[in-house]
């Protein structure tokens, strides 16, 4: 049987059609996705093969697709809304970018006041983050390295948090291998908690050494460490410590009732607060009392801490 060349045509046109029709069909699927994704560094392929460990329905004929799109440079993607079409996914992959948050935590801030503000700063649920926080992290305060992160608009409070951390103790085990040569999570956050405590009490870098010796000569000489510091934990981070405080907060915070160093960090601490704790200087110091430059006068006799006690209060009259 001859098949002449119009018959030959409108086989190829339909085969042509049908394949139009299913390629328009595929772009027009909808893929479901975080609204905010991120891209991680490499060639095409490795970006679909991570995106496909990652439970997106994306496969090979996806990468074939980008490559007339666009490539797609790494970092956060805003992808506007959770369900996509497969046409916008793959068009926002290649040129949308995530517009970016500054959130500063600083050393010495509790992770309460910190989560506050990133509620506040990304339009987040702050019981959401606390939840979540409680959850992923290893201690319930102490696991945040202080520093200024660019957070996505539009993450969810689960990813960023878990963000947060991978950042943050990564950056914890290479410190501690780095002076211990191995890291012991238990051994690390005592030493953080001790940290926390020289955080809130030095009046700056300098001190910290100092503010660390006290704290190892009271425990070793069994005295309560009786640090207002240990207060300002949580929703008190910025309160200022009473004598109220001191007598009606029965947290294992207060070292005025409890002896020895808190079984939790009181907030998130510097690398420099960190080595004190680990590296405290040698001194027989007892006691430090601010004085009128803000900073401490150290002394390891009592008399002489009543002296600078009682010249800082007829200083403040």
């Amino acid at each position: 049987m001859k098949i002449n060349k119009l018959t030959i045509a409108k086989y190829v046109f339909e085969i042509m059609l049908l394949i139009l029709l299913s390629f328009i069909y595929y772009l027009n699927l909808p893929i479901k996705t975080p609204r905010v994704i991120y891209v991680p560094e490499g060639s095409i392929n490795a970006i679909i093969t991570q995106m496909q460990h990652n439970k997106y329905d994306v496969s090979k004929l996806d990468s074939l697709l980008l490559r007339f799109i666009g490539s797609p440079q790494s970092g956060w993607i805003d992808m506007k809304k959770r369900v996509n079409t497969k046409a916008e996914f793959l068009y926002k992959l290649a040129t949308a970018k995530a517009a970016l948050q500054e959130i500063t935590l600083i050393p010495g801030e509790t992770t309460y006041i910190f989560l506050q503000d990133l509620a506040k700063k990304l339009q987040l649920d702050f019981k959401k983050l606390q939840s979540e926080f409680l959850k992923q992290s290893p201690i319930p305060e102490g696991a945040l390295v202080p520093d200024t992160y660019r957070m996505p608009i539009g993450i969810t409070e689960k990813r960023l948090i878990r963000l947060l951390l991978k950042v943050s103790l990564k950056r914890m085990k290479a410190f501690s291998m780095k002076i211990f040569g191995l890291y012991n999570e238990k051994k690390w956050f005592h030493y953080v908690a001790i940290a926390s405590i020289i955080q809130k009490e030095a009046a700056n870098e300098e001190e910290m050494p100092l503010i660390s010796s006290v704290i190892y000569n009271r425990i070793k000489k069994g005295m309560k460490l009786q640090m207002d510091g240990t207060l300002n934990y949580g929703k008190y981070s910025h309160q200022r410590v009473t004598h109220k405080r001191i007598k009606n907060d029965t947290s294992l915070y207060n070292t005025y009732i409890y002896k020895g160093v808190p079984p939790v960090p009181i907030c998130n601490v510097s690398f420099v607060a960190i080595r004190a704790a680990i590296f405290p200087a040698k001194t027989d110091y007892l006691y430090f009392m601010k004085n009128r430059n803000n900073t401490h006068d150290f002394t390891r006799n009592y008399s002489t801490h009543l002296a600078n006690i009682r010249r800082a209060t007829k200083r403040n009259k």
